[in-house]
């Protein structure tokens, strides 16, 4: 086992410490473990991990893994916790060089999904705006992209960037992955591939460009990136981990970059995939949104219902079912309400 008192001081691990100094501006700190691997402390809650360059990369690939980007969502944090420690007590060795992110420790110890700002919605160069100036889940926001920025430019694959959450709301379909619009951009059938093995078999295509961290990494870095929701928010300590096993086991094979598991044949099969056929907007004094507020994500509406309605006009459900997600009638004049979706044949058409 690594001595990693450099790393985490007094603390038990990294999310003991990252709880611990939630607020600090700790100077950089670096370890190098027995086997080469460097791991650089680039502030709390942010790890670069590199193994040693005559080390093979049989993937080709680095990967950024957040998590906590909501305070609240914890079970993602304990499973990438769990990760690093395996990784300091030697009990694998690295094969790709790694960037992980605990996002919003404040909110982490506070244990709510945020202080002041949402901020999955402050990346994409969103923390810049008037309304966010001296905000420190802003100012952390322009932080994390800066880390990302700088390990994309050093090289060393293909980049990949899962941002790990659990919901609020219930959902009809447990596990599922966003991906981020770029323009002309299909995903490729690796990704779905690790999905499956991540035991998450649902994906929504987005419409257009947004402000998550997903959303930054994918068009500003290229990267192969996705939102990853993967189950219920639970406070720290009382989430059934057996839950997670699937996203522990793939990420722990892509960090030692192992093959990936055949799967049946065709794999795809098992993935629904579901495009955008709405954005739901609060039109302004007179919007009515005819969706109950407790109503679980992925909830089909049959052709004919009408979703909602002002003086001017409405919106009624074509002739195809459509699923709601995202609902939340909470929110100022001219931002979303929610999305209605539909599955798309598959992911590679």
């Amino acid at each position: 086992m690594v001595d990693d008192t450099r790393l985490f001081h007094d603390s038990a691990d990294w999310l003991d410490h990252t709880l611990r100094y939630p607020s600090s501006d700790l100077s950089e700190t670096t370890i190098t473990l027995a086997d080469g691997t460097t791991v650089i402390r680039r502030a709390v809650g942010v790890l670069e991990i590199t193994p040693p360059a005559d080390r093979t990369n049989p993937n080709a690939e680095k990967l950024i893994v957040s998590a906590g980007v909501h305070g609240n969502e914890t079970a993602p944090i304990e499973v990438l916790n769990g990760l690093v420690q395996e990784l300091l007590n030697g009990d694998w060795q690295l094969a790709c060089p790694l960037l992980l992110i605990l996002g919003n420790p404040p909110a982490m110890v506070a244990g709510e999904r945020f202080l002041k700002v949402n901020m999955n919605r402050l990346f994409h160069g969103a923390h810049g705006k008037p309304e966010h100036q001296g905000l420190a889940e802003a100012e952390r926001a322009r932080q994390l992209e800066g880390f990302c920025q700088d390990f994309a430019r050093r090289g060393g694959g293909a980049l990949s960037h899962y941002d790990l959450h659990t919901a609020i709301r219930p959902s009809q379909r447990e596990k599922f992955a966003l991906y981020p619009y770029v323009e002309g951009r299909e995903v490729p059938n690796g990704q779905c591939a690790f999905l499956l093995e991540a035991e998450v078999e649902t994906l929504l295509l987005q419409h257009k460009a947004g402000t998550t961290f997903s959303s930054f990494s994918s068009s500003q870095l290229g990267a192969e990136s996705f939102t990853v929701e993967l189950g219920k928010v639970r406070p720290f300590g009382q989430n059934d981990l057996s839950r997670f096993t699937g996203i522990k086991d793939a990420l722990r094979r892509r960090f030692r970059g192992q093959p990936a598991p055949r799967l049946p044949d065709p794999p795809l099969d098992r993935l629904t995939v579901f495009e955008v056929v709405h954005e739901i907007l609060n039109t302004g004094p007179s919007f009515q949104f005819h969706v109950p507020d407790d109503v679980a994500n992925f909830t089909e509406y049959p052709s004919g219902t009408v979703i909602w309605e002002d003086e001017q006009t409405h919106y009624r459900v074509g002739a195809v079912a459509e699923a709601i997600v995202f609902p939340n009638r909470q929110v100022p004049v001219g931002q979303r309400v929610g999305l209605l979706i539909r599955p798309r044949q598959s992911a590679g058409t």
